[in-house]
C-alpha cells in the first residue's frame, strides 16, 4: 500500500519564485498500467512538492471523471495513484512558470531521459500528457490525441491535451471522455499482457524495444 496522509497547504508568493527549477519525484512503480508524462511542473507544483498542484488544473478532475479514480483525489493524494497501478513523471525535471520556456532541445533530452525510465518501469502505456511536447520528443509532427502508432520504450505511447486551465480548446467534459477513452484501453490492455505473461510462464513485462514487431505489430519509435 502507498498511503501517505499529508494535509494541504498553499505555499506563499516566496515559496512558489523560489521554485524554480526545483524538481519533484517521480511517483512511478515497474509494471503500471498508466504512467502519465506531464511537460514538467510549474512553480505552484514544485512549491508544495505535487504533481498538477495548481488550483486550476483539470489533471484530478479529468482523471476521477475518467474512472481513474474512485472520487476526486487532492494533489496531496497521489501516492494513492501507485495503489491503483497509474503513476506520474515528467518529461522536463525543472520547475518553470511556464511550459514555453522549455526549448525543444530541452524536451528532446527529456524525451531520451524518459524513455530511460520506460524502458526500466515497463508500464502498459505511458500518457503524454499535451500534444505540442510528444510531437516535438517523438519527432511525429502530425501526431493527434490518442493511441500513436508507435511504441515508446517498448510502451504503448497515447496523447491527452494539456489539462491547464489555459487549455481553452478542451473543457471539462472532453476531457474526462478523452481520459475515459484512455482507461478502457489501458486496463483492457493490461489485462491482455498479463494473460500473455502468464501463458508463457513468465514475469509481466512489455515488449522489447528494436525494430522488431511487437504484439500488437507496432515499431519503436525511430525518432529517439
Amino acid at each position: 500500500m502507498h498511503r501517505t496522509s499529508i494535509t494541504p497547504w498553499k505555499p506563499s508568493k516566496t515559496q512558489i519564485l523560489a521554485a524554480r527549477n526545483k524538481r519533484i519525484p517521480d511517483l512511478a512503480a515497474k509494471n503500471l498500467i498508466v504512467l502519465f508524462a506531464g511537460i514538467n511542473p510549474g512553480l505552484y507544483t514544485a512549491a508544495i512538492g505535487h504533481h498538477f498542484g495548481r488550483p486550476g488544473n483539470r489533471f484530478w478532475p479529468a482523471l476521477h471523471g475518467g474512472g481513474f479514480t474512485p472520487r476526486l483525489f487532492s494533489p496531496f493524494e497521489e501516492s494513492l495513484l501507485l495503489d491503483l497501478k497509474f503513476g506520474i513523471t515528467n518529461i522536463v525535471d525543472r520547475a518553470t512558470a511556464r511550459a514555453d520556456e522549455l526549448t525543444d532541445d530541452e524536451l528532446r533530452a527529456g524525451g531520451r531521459r524518459l524513455l530511460a525510465k520506460v524502458r526500466r518501469w515497463r508500464p502498459t502505456v505511458v500518457a503524454f500528457v499535451g500534444i505540442h511536447p510528444y510531437r516535438i520528443v517523438s519527432g511525429i509532427k502530425d501526431a493527434r490525441v490518442g493511441l500513436q502508432k508507435q511504441l515508446f520504450g517498448g510502451s504503448h505511447a497515447w496523447v491527452l491535451p494539456n489539462p491547464s486551465g489555459l487549455n481553452a480548446h478542451y473543457q471539462p467534459a472532453t476531457l474526462a471522455q478523452l481520459f475515459a477513452d484512455l482507461r478502457r484501453w489501458a486496463v483492457a490492455e493490461h489485462g491482455r499482457r498479463e494473460t500473455r505473461s502468464e501463458a508463457h510462464g513468465r514475469p509481466l513485462i512489455v515488449p522489447d524495444d528494436g525494430p522488431a514487431a511487437t504484439s500488437a505489430g507496432k515499431a519503436e519509435n525511430p525518432a529517439l
